[in-house]
Order: structure tokens, then sequence, then C-alpha cells
């Protein structure tokens, strides 16, 4: 059974400006280190922003709403493949809701990225 979908769809141009005005600033303050291993293309980046909007609204919680950027984490597999850790309040969130299992998909043009995360039983 689902417990929480979410859905965002971001502009890579707006990303790119990001990156232009606020560089590393930017950065950091939305992804941890181990996010940005890849490289930081606005293209890619725009896609780990939508995966973490997705996720805050599967959550029903928004961001600042007690879970921040840092609260969840994209990674990758061997095969590329992303997936979704929750910590601090994300975490008691996903408890709440009785989650057990986290889907995301990510995909990106050169002028748009978007990502779905469905919470489920």
């Amino acid at each position: 059974m689902i417990v929480g979908l979410g859905l965002d769809v971001v502009e890579v141009a707006r990303v790119a400006q990001a990156l232009a005005r606020h560089g590393e600033r930017f950065l950091f303050r939305c992804f941890l280190p181990g996010e940005l291993a890849r490289p930081h293309d606005p293209e890619h980046v725009a896609g780990l922003f939508a995966a973490k909007e997705a996720a805050f609204k599967a959550l029903g919680t928004g961001w600042g709403e007690g879970v921040g950027w840092h609260d969840v984490v994209v990674e990758r597999d061997a095969a590329g493949k992303p997936n979704l850790t929750f910590h601090g309040p994300a975490q008691e969130r996903m408890q709440t809701l009785g989650a057990q299992r986290v889907l995301v998909s990510i995909t990106h043009t050169d002028h748009w990225a978007a990502a779905v995360v469905i919470l489920s039983l």
C-alpha cells in the first residue's frame, strides 16, 4: 500500500543560475559530499534536487517543516540506480507513516529534471 507519493520538476536553467551565483555554497547547503561525487553539471544537480523535493512531498512535510536538506540523501548503487536514505526527522516521519520501502526515479533532459518518490508499506 502506498503511504506517500511525491513528484517534483526542476528547470535546469534555474539550477545552472544557482550554481553560477552561489557555487559550492548552494551545493553544500542542499547536498552532502557523498551526493556530489559525480560531476556537478546542472542536469545532474537538478535531478538530485528534484529527488529531495519529491521526497519531502512524499513525506508530507515539505522542506523546512522539520525535515532538512541533509535529512534526505540521494545515493546510487553500482549500476547507477538511485536510492534514498532518510535520517533524523525524515526517518521519524517514515516511521510515523509506517513506510517500509522507498522507490525513487530521476530523469532529466537539457531543460528539465524530474523525480518521483513512492513510500509504501
